[in-house]
């Protein structure tokens, strides 16, 4: 394996961190709109937290799936094909909850508001939640033979694994978006976010430790890396802690970076079980592995001088957007 190959998969690992730290309290302000908002000014507020950002964090996952294509081709090929309906279906729960924004805004009669309003919020679940069952399907192994083409039954992608992935990665998008809530709006809102919150985080202690132990039996991540994936799980669980501390205390800060750091922790976890591997065959002999997944040596060396001139132009521009946009929301 050369540098470039390994920079490459710690790059796309990087992006798609930086997707799930930004799109994943998008997805949960969406998620909020009909659950924790009550009233029309509150469903207002509540958009209008996420009004200026929520397009553009997608481009994170834009961004990973076009390096993806572009430095592990044959990853790319077997991913998409192989998990090609879920991918689908995530497709058109982010078209819903895209579209969902500028029809609401547009109706004028109650009924087709609250029915925009409930596209965004199934959008934004059914998002997160086939996310979370896509990456937990890919650890635990799927049917690949030795050319990369994926065989699989429905029990490969919809299993007990997959599901509590699933509701995993949701949860925590959902408090993370609480936890956003709490920093942009006042009033009633902010605190309803807060009591909401409490009770949620004492679900996700029981959720991770249900995941750690189907981590366990279900992937070979501690039989491989038994001490980096336990580091990596306590850090999960510390970052909870550090969350819960933060809602019980009222720091809306610390709350709110545990949280997206948790789920920057949840990628970190995938990508050290997959090394050196971008995907897991059911048969060993048959993972795709980092080094015979890239594209050519001059193509990588390419990618890398536009990555290192874009990427800063990129991160300032999203620094500037917040920061412009900082301000509370009354509701």
């Amino acid at each position: 394996m050369s540098n470039l190959q390994f920079l490459w998969f710690i790059l796309i690992g990087v992006l798609f961190s930086g997707f799930f730290f930004l799109e994943g309290f998008d997805f949960g302000v969406g998620m909020s709109i009909k659950t924790l908002a009550q009233t029309r000014s509150e469903r207002d507020a509540v958009i209008h937290t996420i009004g200026p950002h929520w397009d553009a964090n997608e481009v994170w996952l834009i961004t990973a799936g076009g390096a993806m294509f572009a430095s592990f081709p044959m990853w790319y090929a077997s991913l998409f094909s192989g998990f090609y309906l879920i991918l689908l279906l995530i497709l058109v729960a982010l078209i819903m909850r895209g579209v969902s924004f500028e029809f609401r805004s547009r109706m004028e009669s109650e009924r087709g508001r609250n029915f925009w309003e409930w596209a965004a919020a199934l959008g934004s679940f059914f998002a997160a939640f086939l996310f979370g069952m896509l990456f937990t399907a890919m650890v635990k192994g799927m049917p690949i033979n030795a050319h990369g083409d994926i065989s699989a039954h429905f029990t490969d992608y919809v299993n007990l694994f997959s599901l509590v992935g699933g509701v995993a990665v949701t949860l925590l998008c959902y408090l993370h978006g609480l936890n956003f809530v709490r920093l942009k709006t006042t009033g009633a809102l902010r605190e309803r976010a807060l009591k909401w919150a409490k009770p949620l985080y004492w679900l996700l202690f029981a959720g991770e430790v249900l995941f750690a132990i189907l981590l366990f039996f279900s992937t070979d991540f501690f039989d491989k890396k038994p001490i980096s994936t336990l580091i990596i799980v306590v850090a999960l669980v510390l970052l909870t802690v550090l969350a819960t501390w933060g809602v019980y205390s009222n720091h809306e800060w610390l709350s709110f970076i545990s949280s997206g750091l948790s789920l920057i922790d949840v990628v970190i976890l995938l990508f050290n079980g997959l090394f050196p591997r971008v995907m897991v065959a059911n048969n060993a002999a048959n993972s795709i592995l980092i080094k015979n997944a890239s594209n050519s040596p001059y193509t990588l060396h390419l990618m890398t001088i536009i990555a290192l001139t874009t990427l800063p132009i990129m991160l300032i521009y999203f620094i500037w957007s917040y920061w412009v946009f900082y301000k509370r929301v009354a509701s």
